[in-house]
């Protein structure tokens, strides 16, 4: 059984729990990015039922202070295993960390408990970041945020995923005309910053297939888009009904099964 929970999504923070079981074996629980305070964050796991002694790891996609967060004092506070790039390791290290991280790269394969999870790149503006596949080894989730634009490598690692949490960031309009300095606007709409709802949703129109039956629309930004923007271009992609896309907000989501 493969399930996710949204704890955190936006500029503001992310944090996702993807949880897999293997029979009547105990539960392997993985926190993908950090990007909240110990005490919120302690919040958003008791909501779920949890504690941060139930985490069996935490994965890393990037550097970033919004998927960062409190990683590595709840990492050395409770000895949870960190797994990340080895240059997101180079851009957060911490000597005190060491015996607890473990690196790994695009094209390697993880096993945490019951938890197989696939990395892969991703073009952003950060040292070397990654996004994840997961898998309980029936059933697929893949995530994917914080990246310019969809490569051919990101398509293929995410095909024929059962479920999909995929950025739908910013609308060019609302962008174009925001309050954002220039040079913070061509970053967010570059070839490395975060995807448009239309690329967001033609890169899903790639991904769709029979057996996808989730999708949730993530890291949405809160002044450069709407929820309805994100939700009509994933429904068209889709094929359903606005209401059938869930979207992930700063206060997160319920349980999903894969």
């Amino acid at each position: 059984m493969l399930r996710f929970r949204s704890l955190a999504s936006g500029s503001s923070g992310n944090a996702t729990l993807v949880e897999a079981r293997a029979g009547s074996g105990a539960p392997t629980r993985v926190l993908v990015d950090c990007g909240l305070g110990l005490r919120q964050l302690a919040a958003r796991l008791a909501a779920a039922g949890l504690g941060p002694g139930d985490l069996d790891a935490i994965f890393i996609t990037h550097e970033h202070g919004d998927h960062v967060g409190c990683a590595l004092a709840l990492s050395g506070r409770h000895r949870i295993p960190l797994w990340t790039s080895p240059g997101t390791w180079a851009a957060i290290a911490d000597e005190r960390f060491e015996p607890i991280v473990h690196l790994t790269a695009d094209g390697q394969h993880v096993a945490i408990g019951a938890l197989q999870v696939s990395p892969f790149t991703v073009p952003h503006d950060a040292r070397e970041p990654l996004q994840l596949r997961c898998s309980d080894g029936a059933r697929h989730l893949g995530i994917l945020t914080d990246l310019g634009h969809v490569t051919p490598h990101a398509l293929a690692q995410l095909a024929g995923c059962h479920a999909l949490q995929m950025e739908s960031n910013h609308d060019p309009a609302l962008l174009a005309h925001s309050r954002y300095p220039d040079f913070l606007k061509r970053r967010i709409a570059g070839e490395r910053g975060h995807l448009s709802n239309e690329q967001a949703a033609q890169a899903l129109a790639q991904l769709a297939h029979a057996q996808l039956h989730c999708v949730v629309a993530a890291h949405l930004s809160e002044r450069n888009n709407r929820p309805e923007h994100a939700r009509a271009g994933f429904a068209q992609a889709l094929g359903c009904a606005p209401h059938e896309v869930q979207v992930a907000t700063r206060e997160g989501l319920e349980w999903m099964t894969v």
